[in-house]
């Protein structure tokens, strides 16, 4: 299985970054998405932020997907069914 991997950067999550995902989501089923260092602050404030994308992008795709954070980097996944 290939993962996809993208980027935030300084940017944040923005219309274009959702649009690049969902495209991405329609090849794949597991996307990483890596926090670059410009895009969140530093020590347990970088933690903060990279949860606070997380948040962002659970609320912006719905129930179908969960994210699961290691590090500064979120592993988003689509399900076929709704989750809990």
């Amino acid at each position: 299985m290939v993962v996809e991997t993208i980027q935030i950067g300084k940017n944040g999550v923005t219309d274009n970054f959702i649009l690049s995902l969902v495209n991405r989501f329609k090849k794949q089923r597991l996307v990483k998405i890596s926090v670059l260092r410009n895009a969140r602050g530093e020590g347990k404030e970088g933690k903060k932020d990279v949860k606070r994308y997380s948040e962002q992008l659970l609320k912006a795709f719905g129930s179908k997907y969960t994210a699961k954070i290691i590090g500064f980097t979120i592993a988003m996944k689509k399900w076929r069914k709704p989750q809990r």
